[in-house]
């Protein structure tokens, strides 16, 4: 499974890494590919392509805050969550995230 995310917080610095940090390696131990990229004080890191995105069967947005390029998401599954979830909970929210396409290609079928 690809899921593609991005992070951000209210003051752009710790939560924002912390969340990405936590979603990347759940995402990994759970055998999903993940890329996250953050939003902050110093603007938009890991920056997320269109390819990425367009090849992601969900979409995370773990945030606190208005993020830009939201748009490039239209279409896309999107499960949104405070920063703080992604980082107490990353585990949970991968599981909810496989369900969530679980559910959809069952109903497609």
């Amino acid at each position: 499974m690809n899921i593609v995310g991005v992070a951000a917080c209210t003051v752009g610095i710790a939560h924002t890494y912390i969340a990405q940090e936590k979603l990347e390696n759940a995402a990994k131990k759970a055998g999903c590919n993940m890329k996250v990229e953050t939003q902050g004080t110093i603007g938009i890191e890991n920056e997320l392509t269109q390819a990425e995105i367009d090849q992601a069967d969900i979409v995370i947005l773990a945030v606190d805050v208005k993020i830009s390029g939201r748009e490039r998401f239209e279409g896309k599954r999107i499960i949104q969550v405070p920063t703080e979830v992604a980082v107490k909970s990353p585990n949970k929210l991968i599981e909810k995230a496989q369900e969530v396409i679980a559910q959809e290609k069952t109903k497609a079928r």
